[in-house]
């Protein structure tokens, strides 16, 4: 379990790092940047956030001995960004 919750780490790190490649095109000042809108600065702030918070906390309660659950945590934010990229 702690191969798979250390290769979600990585996968979270990988998207925090897309996360940050692509927030010039979403926030930039170019005619496709979003410039004062709220919402998807929020949403995107928590979608950073949620790269690093959930391995931390997928450590933590693999420490405390639910190991299954501690890698769902810590895969969060990939399945997130999986459904998000090819749901509807």
């Amino acid at each position: 379990m702690l191969v798979l919750l250390i290769l979600a780490s990585v996968i979270d790190l990988a998207l925090a790092a897309l996360l940050i490649a692509i927030s010039g095109f979403i926030f930039g000042g170019g005619p496709e940047g979003m410039n004062g809108s709220l919402w998807p600065a929020i949403g995107w702030s928590a979608a950073f956030a949620s790269c690093f918070i959930a391995p931390i906390v997928g450590m933590i309660v693999l420490r405390r001995g639910k190991a299954g659950l501690g890698v769902f945590i810590a895969w969060l934010p990939a399945i997130g960004g999986l459904v998000l990229a090819f749901g509807p």
